[in-house]
């Protein structure tokens, strides 16, 4: 399903499940970063035990952002990628565990989306770059002014898929992060961290979900453990609440439509490349000092609060009167089940089911109104009941037929209201707009930065006389061309182009008329709508596809075999005698290897990524698999109106034609693509003060063969296997920096470890209920809350998960102490006349005390410790000092820290920082003073009180 379309409905069904985060900022003093000290407490008043991060949700923003410029190369990314980490780290604040997941080699059916979306990149950024360069010339051509091109190498996304090269480099940069923090971040103290990279088979999500799983199955298992998962698929909200714990919560950052985005032929925003004119650049700033800062704010993050969307979806899911007894586990089951229909990344959604039109409302309504008659729920611990799905389908079958129709009207009423909307914009267009110097200018914006200012007013004036005077006079009954210019006499025809009306796509389909099942078989399968054979082989895949994700999502992958062998989804009236298909998978399947999937899931034009003798198997005319790789490709619009909701009409890859051409190139390997080209596992890393140090320790003193199990008792309950690692992290071992500008670690005393989750036969079966000893989490919904409308108010989430939480605000008193100290001169400062920005009051929005308020005695007495003032760092007078010599700096904070543990107070403010907060590397990689001079620079903070440093 849609990301954005499934988020923007569910945040509007369900308002009160987000919550603003409360973010703090790291501090500068004196020009060294101090990052957050996520020891402390919480301030979003909630302590989270587990935090999960689908990492391909963190890899692509920060290899090539959209709002924002690109790194300059690989190691760029790598520390945007760290930034990126310590940043949701300090807003989650883990106790327990931190969980990286790469995406591995996916399964066979989800492959067919990453070919899809893989061929339509390198096709669109060609086409995007034939556009670019025809309309640079055209430009140049007519004397416009653009800036030189610049000469790089575009960076190739695809090239985040398993088995490449970056992938391989990016798991090594992770495993120095992870050591780095554990040795020198005092939040991170007692975590356990678990790095599943892409050399571990599955999705992400789903192998972050298989852990939950497998833990959830042990005895040890903590059933109120508070997990966090950080990733922006929409997916994640299904997988969270087939966990069935209480306390589920999904940070992501917040979805902002319409960002802006520069040109890119003139680098400026307002315009894209179709539309750039060619225009000079506008000043910036008295002294252009901001041409190269972008219009955009760093995004926000939100917290969805799974256990407030199953308050609501037990209210709207409750039935009276049932002849059995009524589950709220089940019947989320079941509503997780219905919104796959509406589409998932397996499966197309069906044709008279779109979530913008109200999909899994009526899916809802009819579940509700014919459950009665089924006599149970649909599904049961991720298997489903196809006589009771079988109902479902063809009630909706019976309104299809005015589903099309209501959606031809939809449409039709839209295109109306457009039109008329662009002729009533063009009778209110002023016939003149003034420019230059005599640009209309909103109150208050003339002297602001980038605003023209005329030397002579009088010639100004006069040069706009004598251009108007230079242009043809037309009299008030002449008539006017599209572009504004006065027509010949007697008018002309308008041509189609210049109509008001959009062309729209050819739609041979028709749904809304009569005979659209006869034609949509026709036109998207070549076939005869009276061909029940192949109509009942359509519908026998669609209903495995149901049946494989519902087991994808509650039980593992099924099996890493099966794909929906079609483009497009059958009609839900075709859902008749579907409780005696069969829906067993076989067993015993193993995904691929990753340069194997890359062959499947490649276009040609990405073949530098792989071995030289495979790549020519994607371009070799005379290659037996030439046809997997086709150059061009048709895109239907499925009755859509952009080619990116298109269906990309590609070629399916033979599985066995793959192998049996590879067969012949895997010789040609080297040992370092064959180390790539092999699977791999999840390895776990502990810091000294962890209880399992010893204990792994020990293992590799002893040098065991064999696996071991995990004792619970020394991680929080967690079980499985270790194993060693040959690649390990190791105390009192130089950890080497694969970035160039970040040091090594010579002074290490972390541990890793290879890790395996607890193992269970094929035919176990996770149970899909709450764990006994589980406690509901209190309710938080409120009566006003099930209203529907907000009575003309715009909904705005709270901050923070306390509902009572009181907004930080200055009374008048304060006003008038800071308007005697303050200079109120320039009006620029952060104690000016107009309103303090955004951030300058952490979390909390301006709020001045109202008329007839009590003043406060005593200023910003009515603050939280976590909401206090943020102005500028204090200035602490820094001395350097060096572990080696025995100085020791003469500073209060350092006194009143001599009786804590002293691992993390070396790095306390001894050198300034590098990017990302790290410690620069230097040249001379002799002479250093060792492990004072690594670790990142920030003060040791006081106790917390919970979490103790002893």
């Amino acid at each position: 399903m849609g990301v954005p379309a499934f988020f923007r409905w569910l945040s509007r069904k369900y308002p009160s499940i987000i919550v603003n985060c409360v973010e703090e900022k790291p501090k500068e003093c004196n020009g060294v970063k101090i990052p957050v000290d996520a020891s402390k407490p919480n301030p979003n008043d909630v302590e989270f035990d587990n935090l999960y991060l689908d990492m391909n949700g963190i890899i692509h923003p920060c290899t090539h952002p959209e709002d924002k410029p690109a790194p300059k190369n690989e190691d760029e990314m790598m520390v945007a990628i760290f930034e990126y980490i310590d940043r949701l780290f300090s807003i989650v604040r883990p106790r327990r565990l931190l969980y990286m997941a790469i995406d591995g080699v996916a399964p066979r059916a989800k492959m067919n989306q990453q070919r899809s979306r893989r061929f339509r990149a390198s096709k669109e950024g060609m086409e995007a770059a034939v556009e670019k360069q025809r309309v640079r010339e055209e430009i140049l051509a007519k004397g416009g002014f653009l800036p030189p091109e610049e000469i790089k190498e575009r960076f190739d996304s695809n090239c985040i898929t398993p088995g490449t090269e970056f992938m391989d480099n990016l798991a090594k940069c992770l495993r120095y992060y992870i050591a780095d923090r554990l040795n020198n971040d005092p939040g991170w103290k007692n975590l356990t961290v678990i790095l599943s990279d892409a050399s571990a088979p599955g999705e992400g999500e789903h192998k972050i979900m298989d852990y939950i799983r497998r833990q959830r199955a042990q005895p040890n298992h903590d059933p109120n453990t508070h997990h966090c998962l950080c990733g922006a698929d929409a997916d994640l909200i299904m997988l969270g609440l087939a966990t069935h714990e209480p306390n589920f919560t999904i940070i992501r950052e917040e979805f902002k439509p319409n960002k802006p985005k520069p040109c890119g032929l003139c680098n400026q925003f307002g315009h894209e490349v179709k539309d750039c004119e060619g225009l000079p650049r506008e000043k910036k700033g008295k002294h252009d000092e901001l041409a190269d800062s972008l219009p955009c704010a760093e995004g926000e993050f939100i917290f969805l609060r799974l256990n407030v969307l199953r308050e609501y979806l037990e209210r709207e899911l409750t039935m009276a009167s049932l002849p059995f007894t009524f589950d709220v586990e089940r019947s989320i089951d079941d509503w997780v089940f219905m919104c796959f229909f509406v589409g998932n990344d397996f499966l197309p959604h069906l044709p008279s089911l779109e979530i913008r039109e109200g999909a899994i409302d009526r899916l809802v309504n009819i579940y509700k109104n014919v459950v009665h008659k089924t006599g149970g729920y649909l599904t049961e611990s991720g298997y489903v009941n196809l006589q009771r799905v079988q109902m479902i389908m063809l009630a909706v079958g019976e309104v299809e037929d005015s589903i099309f129709k209501k959606r031809k009207d939809d449409e039709d009423s839209f295109r109306r209201r457009q039109k008329e909307k662009r002729k009533r914009m063009k009778r209110d267009q002023p016939a003149f707009t003034p420019t230059g110097i005599l640009t209309p200018h909103a109150l208050g914006s003339r002297n602001s930065p980038g605003s023209q200012v005329a030397n002579n007013p009088r010639q100004a004036a006069y040069e706009m006389r004598m251009q108007n005077n230079s242009s043809p006079s037309v009299s008030p009954n002449t008539s006017f061309t599209s572009d504004g210019s006065p027509s010949p006499i007697g008018g002309i025809k308008r041509k189609a182009e210049d109509s008001d009306s959009e062309p729209e796509p050819e739609d041979n389909v028709r749904l809304w008329e009569a005979g659209w099942k006869q034609r949509y078989y026709k036109n998207k399968f070549d076939v005869d709508a009276a061909d029940e054979k192949f109509r009942r082989k359509v519908v026998q895949s669609y209903v495995e596809g149901l049946c494989w994700v519902l087991r994808y999502y509650y039980q593992g992958c099924a099996s890493w075999k099966w794909y929906y062998p079609f483009h497009y989804a059958p009609f839900a009236s075709d859902f008749e005698g579907i409780a005696d298909m069969p829906s067993d998978f076989e067993k015993g399947t193993k995904p691929f290897k990753p340069l194997e999937q890359l062959m499947g899931v490649f276009p040609a034009a990405s073949g530098n990524f792989l071995p030289p003798s495979w790549r020519k198997l994607m371009s070799d005319p005379d290659s037996s698999i030439i046809d997997f790789y086709p150059e061009d490709f048709a895109i239907d619009l499925n009755g859509k109106k952009y080619a990116w909701q298109g269906v990309a009409l590609l070629p399916f890859v033979d599985e066995r034609r793959l192998r049996a051409a590879l067969e012949e190139v895997y010789p040609d390997l080297t040992p370092e693509e064959t180390r790539r080209n092999s699977l791999g596992g999840d390895v776990l890393f502990v810091g000294k003060h962890h209880p399992l140090h010893d204990f792994i320790l020990e293992l590799y003193q002893t040098g065991s063969t064999e696996p071991v199990d995990v004792p619970p008792e020394l991680c929080h309950g967690i079980q499985g296997k270790f194993s060693l690692d040959e690649e390990a992290v190791l105390p009192d071992q130089i950890v080497c920096s694969p970035v160039p500008m970040l040091r090594d670690l010579t002074q290490n005393t972390v541990v890793s470890i290879n890790f395996k989750d607890p193992q269970f036969g094929e035919d176990y079966i996770f149970k899909a209920v709450m764990l006994p000893g589980a406690r509901k989490p209190a309710a938080v919904l409120k009566p006003h809350d099930w209203e529907k409308s907000s009575n003309g108010r715009q909904w705005k989430p709270q901050l923070g998960f306390n509902r009572d939480r009181r907004p930080v605000h200055l009374d008048q008193a304060a006003f008038r102490t800071l308007g005697h100290v303050m200079p109120r001169g320039s009006g620029t400062g952060i104690y000016s006349n107009a309103a303090p920005p955004p951030g300058t009051y952490q979390g909390n929005l301006y709020r001045p005390l109202l008329r007839g308020q009590a003043q406060i005695p005593k200023l910003m007495s009515n603050m939280r410790p976590q909401d206090s003032w943020r102005g500028p760092p204090p200035l602490f007078q820094q001395q350097r000092f060096d572990r080696g010599v025995g100085a020791e700096p003469l500073l209060p904070w350092n006194r009143m820290l001599q009786t804590q543990n002293a691992a993390f107070q070396p790095n306390q403010y001894q050198m300034l920082a590098g990017p990302g907060g790290y410690p620069p590397r230097r040249d001379d990689r002799g002479g250093r003073q060792g492990y004072p001079r690594e670790g990142r620079k920030y003060p040791l903070p006081p106790p917390s009180g919970r979490y103790n440093w002893n």
